[in-house]
């Protein structure tokens, strides 16, 4: 298929909430996740929202093998999550560093729950329900705040933990475009 241009904060179309998704295992389908699997590796992305390419709808995908922008990440298994629902499964949460494709070149501490239950389907529509934590969690967080036009940026406390990555992070080999 294709790798589509990501498009970046400041494009009126990240702050849009998203539709729900319809019609599971049809060929638009199909086709748009093709397209994000594409996107996602050519960016070396942990995961991509639907609203990332222009697209409405409630899509994500994510998955971490190993991937250079987060070198010590723990390794989150490849999934398309569509009409997600997110529950926190108790108050504890966790700071940590995100990156985003749609705000490139940029690092910020951003609070999420520690452990999360997430709800919703594959392509197909078979029902997906799955209990996580750490790294897991904070990616699907992450990426479902794209649905309902949230930037990762709008979630930080502490701006003076906001800022370039080569510039916070001047040792490290951290890959960030």
């Amino acid at each position: 298929m294709a790798v589509i241009t990501v498009l970046r904060m400041g494009d009126a179309r990240l702050w849009e909430v998203s539709k729900p998704v319809t019609k599971f295992d049809s060929p638009e389908l199909h086709s748009l996740l093709h397209d994000m699997r594409d996107t996602m590796q050519a960016m070396n992305g942990a995961g991509l929202a639907a609203p990332q390419i222009g697209v409405g709808l409630r899509v994500v995908i994510f998955g971490v093998q190993s991937n250079s922008r987060y070198p010590d990440a723990d390794s989150v298994p490849e999934t398309v999550l569509i009409n997600p629902v997110i529950t926190a499964v108790n108050d504890l949460t966790d700071e940590a560093w995100e990156g985003c494709l749609s705000v490139p070149g940029l690092r910020g501490v951003v609070e999420r729950y520690s452990h999360i239950r997430y709800q919703g389907y594959d392509e197909y529509g078979a029902l997906i329900d799955r209990t996580v934590s750490g790294f897991h969690a904070r990616v699907v967080q992450h990426e479902c705040d794209h649905l309902d036009g949230i930037l990762y940026p709008m979630r930080i406390q502490d701006m003076t933990q906001f800022g370039y990555t080569a510039e916070l992070f001047p040792d490290a080999d951290i890959q960030d475009d």
